[in-house]
């Protein structure tokens, strides 16, 4: 394109890829060609379909899909298990496919080979109906015979070319043979291209992770570095993890955690867009913590979602009947939603996409989640971090308290907070402790963190019957308890302790 002389990136067409517009910064330029390699398995097909799908579906363009691997016939079919109805559309003259898989019997490499054939049926295609864009799946196939670089160079290049003088923004997909590495299968594939898109299927942990990378796109500017991505019945998702920004507005509006004491030590409750962590060990009363602030929500008419990541929906409706809580019946009343999963169920991304779509059903103004260090023991700390960030910046922008929670390594307490670096992403901190004096054994409960307000700065003993969780007097002369190890102070100590037990 050129402007006075000057030449200018051509303007981005969206592709309806979930989170592709994000990392391309608007998506493909138009009327140029994009390469998109991965290894076997890495989603290069499903890429190629849906940017014909989405860009027939939502925004008019009509397409053409050239096959060298698979028949259309099974391209149709396979499509149609996510919802895809490529029959439809191409009865509709939306699309339009060309079968160009290989014969049974290879040909042999002599003399030149020419692309004339193909060329001429693109062009026809495009013609008939008004095509926009073009895929091709997968250009590899059509040179595996040849050994002669020099004309797979000029052919892919000549392809190029063709697509570039009719108008049609294409997508080519080429295979390579390692995830990292040499970028396509012949190492030349992706110099004749404007665009290069990078697809990988990385083992990791005994799971695989889907990354794309955007490696190149020439004249214009992209996010740098591997997003990851998940293939579901929708088609793919894009994680743009990294280019989450700090733009999520901040209410001033005060919301009641569900128990009257415990609202006095936050300075009136909490904020309406506040990220909470409960962090404790085991047995100590998190999960009771998210009983009553589940309860304090459905009281109120409210819509909570509760993620269980140790625990089984029939255990969650047991423990809270024991509390004189009865979850059943706000389930019944549409007010609370429970997703029961272990976390090795799937991957952080998959996790990830699951819990944005039930919230986009369900549209909670409160989230739980019990426990987000389960997560954590399943996935390496970068991917579980990101996950972190993901997850609470979706949160805060959709404006809904949430309440995560972290089971701490020692009975004592620990340092699994700060390990984990979620004490800088979350808004308030509340730490549940056992403190040990003269052989029994009590609960401790503090706030040591409230973004934008005031708290106690005391440690409060708490204790837990069948009516719930309930906040008593502050611990007096003694030390030490966030720290797990409480000592008495003073030099009366024994004769104020022997009072507190009475």
């Amino acid at each position: 394109m050129n402007n006075g002389g000057q030449l200018i990136a051509p303007e981005k067409i969206p592709t309806g890829i979930e989170g592709f517009e994000a990392i391309t910064r608007g998506g493909l330029p138009e009327g140029r060609t994009s390469m998109v390699v991965g290894t076997s398995g890495s989603g290069k097909t499903i890429f190629g379909a849906e940017f014909l799908y989405r860009g027939i579906h939502q925004f008019d363009r009509p397409g053409i899909f050239i096959t060298f691997e698979e028949r259309p016939t099974d391209i149709i079919r396979n499509v149609q298990k996510i919802g895809w109805d490529f029959q439809d559309l191409v009865a509709k003259e939306k699309l339009k496919f060309i079968d160009a898989s290989p014969e049974p019997v290879p040909a042999e490499e002599t003399g030149a080979y020419d692309l004339s054939g193909l060329l001429s049926q693109i062009e026809y295609a495009r013609n008939s109906i008004g095509a926009k864009l073009l895929v091709m799946d997968s250009i590899g196939a059509l040179f595996y015979q040849f050994q002669n670089a020099g004309i797979i160079r000029r052919e892919i290049f000549r392809i190029t070319d063709a697509l570039k003088a009719m108008g049609l923004t294409a997508v080519i997909t080429a295979e390579r043979l390692h995830e990292y590495g040499v970028i396509s299968r012949h190492g030349i594939e992706e110099f004749v291209s404007d665009n290069v898109i990078i697809l990988r299927n990385v083992l990791q942990h005994e799971k695989c992770r889907r990354t794309v990378q955007v490696l190149k796109i020439r004249g214009d500017d992209h996010y740098q570095g591997e997003f990851p991505f998940t293939i579901s019945k929708t088609g793919m998702s894009i994680l743009p993890l990294s280019t989450v920004q700090l733009k999520q507005s901040s209410s001033k509006e005060r919301i009641s955690f569900g128990n009257a004491k415990l609202d006095e030590m936050t300075d009136g409750g909490l904020f309406r867009d506040s990220i909470i962590l409960v962090s404790g060990p085991t047995g100590s009363g998190k999960t009771l913590m998210c009983t009553t602030f589940t309860a304090e929500a459905c009281r109120k008419g409210e819509r909570v979602m509760m993620l269980a990541y140790e625990e089984s929906r029939e255990q969650l409706l047991r423990n809270a009947q024991g509390w004189g809580m009865d979850f059943q019946k706000w389930e019944d009343a549409g007010l609370l939603k429970i997703h029961c999963q272990y976390p090795e169920s799937k991957g952080p991304e998959d996790h990830l996409l699951m819990i944005k779509r039930e919230i986009e059903a369900f549209k909670p103004r409160r989230l739980i989640m019990d426990s987000i260090s389960a997560m954590e023991r399943v996935v390496p700390f970068r991917n579980f971090r990101e996950f972190v960030i993901a997850l609470t910046s979706y949160v805060k922008q959709e404006s809904i308290c949430s309440l995560f929670t972290s089971t701490t390594p020692r009975l004592s307490g620990g340092d699994s907070v700060t390990e984990a670096h979620i004490s800088t992403i979350t808004d308030a901190i509340v730490l549940l402790r056992y403190v040990e004096i003269s052989g029994v054994l009590r609960r401790g409960i503090a706030v040591i963190k409230m973004r934008g307000s005031q708290h106690d700065k005391q440690v409060r003993e708490f204790t837990i019957n069948y009516e719930g969780l309930h906040l008593g007097e502050p611990f007096k002369n003694i030390q030490n308890i966030i720290l797990g190890v409480p000592t008495a102070t003073g030099p009366s100590e024994s004769e104020q302790l022997g009072d507190m037990f009475e």
